[in-house]
């Protein structure tokens, strides 16, 4: 697939500071829904102030990174387990960034950093492998200021199933799926601990459309039209599966 066959086929309206970026750029990169799109959504629910200092945990291939730094005029630790950092500082090299994006490696529960470092902690696409243990928020927001702000995207539900999985998803389930909650689990996740007050928790708007506009694309230029989590998505329709958004701030 030609790069402006591609572009076409993400051109997406409800993100324009994203559209400044290419398709190819995010696809060859990619390892899960559009992160690009996730972390614009989030932002206009949690504003960053230039010159901010930023964790971005579970960052992947620093796309967010970059994106948060050109953008917004922010500083970030780029901050991931399963990418190489110099993976990731050819890719902030090339977007003439460095010095504004710090690419480490490093495991979500031995974070290398000091405490009360961060203005925010975001995490696109990731929190939930790690940040459903009951003790984690109390050992992450260390690393925040006084009145830092937490932003987390990803894969959730529209509300919590009865069963699991969900019957109509059966045929493309897999284990690791039941860490995506809903809206209402993450507020009551973070908030009984008394740390935070949760200032968003919802369902990304459009966020099911997103996700399996995304994929079909990655799909069809790598030539294997309708994967399994395509077919997946299709299957929900958007009645369980989408993306959830949650943002907090230390009290």
């Amino acid at each position: 697939m030609d790069d402006a066959e591609l572009a076409d086929l993400l051109r997406n309206d409800r993100y324009p500071r994203s559209a400044r970026y290419s398709a190819r750029w995010m696809v060859d990169a990619s390892m899960g829904p559009n992160p690009l799109w996730q972390a614009e959504a989030l932002i206009e629910s949690m504003p960053l102030q230039p010159g901010s200092r930023i964790l971005d945990l579970g960052c992947g291939t620093a796309l967010s990174s970059i994106f948060l730094a050109k953008e917004y005029g922010v500083e970030v630790w780029a901050t991931d387990l399963w990418i190489q950092p110099d993976e990731n500082l050819r890719r902030i090299t090339e977007a003439q960034l460095v010095g504004q994006v710090h690419p480490i490696h490093a495991e979500a529960h031995a974070l290398p950093y000091a405490e009360n470092f961060f203005d925010a902690v975001v995490s696109i696409g990731a929190y939930h492998y790690f940040g459903t243990d009951d003790l984690y928020l109390g050992y992450l927001t260390r690393f925040l200021k006084p009145g830092g702000r937490l932003g987390i995207s990803l894969p959730g539900s529209a509300s919590e199933p009865e069963t699991l999985p969900p019957t109509h998803l059966a045929p493309y389930w897999k284990w690791d799926f039941c860490a995506w909650h809903s809206p209402g689990w993450w507020r009551h996740h973070w908030e009984k601990t008394g740390l935070v007050a949760v200032d968003v928790a919802d369902q990304l708007p459009h966020g099911w459309h997103d996700w399996l506009q995304w994929n079909e694309a990655c799909d069809l230029d790598g030539g294997q039209p309708g994967r399994e989590e395509a077919r997946m998505l299709h299957a929900d329709g958007g009645r369980t599966l989408g993306l959830t958004r949650a943002v907090a701030h230390l009290r």
